[in-house]
């Protein structure tokens, strides 16, 4: 596993840098010629269907309606709206150019996602996660230090991966490590999607809004690095008062010894491979790396053929749990997590396009000043998505200084971590963690995150005092 993750290192950098890039100026571009649909009765049907469809995934548990249904529904709609508004105006086709844009911007995170929970969920099926579970039991941890060792290793590894991928991998080991505990479960998720949100804050890797922020050149890359700490104390507040909750019992092993299934470690050299082939097709061929993370599923499909071949010729008694058929565990991915990114993202999409974005940054940046907007902004994220709000501040692209840049990048990092919906990270693993990580189960603590968020963004003011001084006269210029 230490291979495997020492080579996941850097992919987020490359998985999003194309659309990315190409928001920087074709979509500013047309964000100045956007129709202000705010006050048209369009806009505020808009504004009201979103805020449905979001009372909807937030009562899911009592409704029990996936959460993907009514975002898709709200998203289609909001758009329709939109077109409806634009018609006789002259720019269905700037509409549509933004339509287009959104939808690279979903496919490219659709084919990702579809890739490694594939990964994950063939790596869950040879038993590695079981393996690995009895590996961490075997050591005698305590399900307290077991809380401590995954949210510790996903706040280090979150930099080098990025978030989303960093707690599924580490969501897995959650529910192998508590599979008769749901009590561990539930408070384990909650600290891995912290800890990897708020590794993710202190690197240009971590988060696709540091990666944005970077890209526009707002701070250096080695800058990012002062939120070290202001991160660390995100995690640890939070993960220190959930401590008690925890089950003090230390976990017992299973009977017998937990191995692998015939091709695990191919598996594993497999994913690797596809994580180094997506960082090749972006970094040295500048083709998109989404591409080849679906070239990595090809190696799957083939090597899952060939190992079919070799076992069928064995003739081995427990042939049938031995295959593996690629096509079946790709059947297993969590369609309800996959079309909810395409609900929030084109729901979210549109509600810039109407201008509510645009809006909200003006009036807490003019009327309230950079800290108090930061902050708020942070706050928001785990309500709105943070990549819209991110994208928001640098096409206003207000004049501050670099503490401030650094303060956004915290708070847009980690402010999505007082609700289990206010980060990728997040809306993953309810995804794969089902009825053991719910939206109420997260809410439960969502008042110690919070802690975390405002001792964070204190930490950062107080050690990065500097900073707050250092920019201001380059960017008047």
């Amino acid at each position: 596993m230490r291979f495997l993750m020492a080579l996941l290192a850097g992919m987020s950098a490359f998985v999003m840098a194309a659309p990315a890039a190409f928001a920087s100026a074709e979509s500013e571009a047309a964000q100045a010629q956007m129709l202000d649909l705010t006050s048209n009765i369009y806009g505020v049907i808009a504004l009201l269907v979103f805020l449905i469809a979001y009372m909807l995934v937030i009562f899911e548990e009592a409704t029990h309606m996936r959460k993907s249904k009514p975002v898709m529904l709200a998203g289609g709609i909001i758009w329709f709206l939109i077109g409806l508004a634009y018609l006789g105006s002259g720019k269905q086709e700037l509409v549509s150019a933004v339509a287009k844009h959104t939808m690279l911007e979903y496919g490219e995170l659709f084919l990702f996602l579809l890739v490694a929970i594939t990964y994950v969920n063939t790596l869950e099926e040879r038993r590695v996660f079981v393996a690995l579970r009895e590996k961490l039991i075997s050591l005698g941890l305590s399900y307290r230090k077991l809380f401590w060792l995954t949210g510790f290793i996903a706040f280090f590894l979150s930099p080098l991966l990025d978030n989303l991928t960093t707690s599924l991998v580490l969501g897995a080991v959650v529910m192998a490590v508590g599979v008769k505990n749901p009590a561990f479960i539930a408070l384990a998720c909650i600290n891995v999607v912290v800890a990897a949100n708020a590794g993710g804050a202190y690197s240009p890797f971590g988060d696709i809004t540091t990666l944005m922020v970077w890209q526009k050149g707002k701070l250096e890359f080695t800058e990012f690095f002062a939120l070290f700490i202001p991160s660390l104390v995100n995690f640890v507040v939070p993960a220190a008062i959930m401590h008690f909750a925890v089950p003090k019992v230390t976990p017992k092993a299973g009977e017998g010894e937990a191995r692998m299934k015939p091709g695990a470690w191919a598996v594993i050299a497999l994913f690797a491979a596809t994580i180094v082939t997506a960082v090749s097709y972006r970094n040295f061929l500048h083709l998109p790396p989404a591409l080849g993370m679906m070239t990595g599923l090809g190696y799957l499909a083939m090597f899952s053929y060939f190992f079919k071949m070799r076992v069928t010729r064995r003739k081995l008694e427990n042939r049938d749990d031995i295959l593996l058929d690629s096509f079946k565990v790709m059947e297993r991915v969590e369609w309800d997590t996959l079309l909810f990114f395409f609900g929030i993202i084109f729901a979210v999409g549109g509600l810039g396009v109407i201008g509510y974005l645009a809006k909200m940054s003006q009036a807490l940046y003019v009327g309230m000043g950079p800290t108090a907007a930061n902050t708020i902004i942070g706050a928001l994220s785990a309500i709105v998505d943070n990549i819209p709000l991110m994208f928001a501040v640098l096409t206003m692209d207000p004049s501050m200084s670099d503490g401030q840049w650094l303060l956004i990048t915290l708070t847009a990092g980690v402010g999505g971590s007082m609700l289990s919906i206010g980060s990728a990270a997040g809306v993953a693993l309810m995804g794969v963690g089902k009825e053991h990580y719910t939206f109420f189960k997260h809410l439960k603590w969502s008042w110690a995150v919070a802690l975390g968020y405002a001792a964070s963004i204190l930490t950062h003011m107080w050690l990065n005092a500097d900073l707050f001084t250092r920019g201001v006269e380059a960017l008047s210029h």
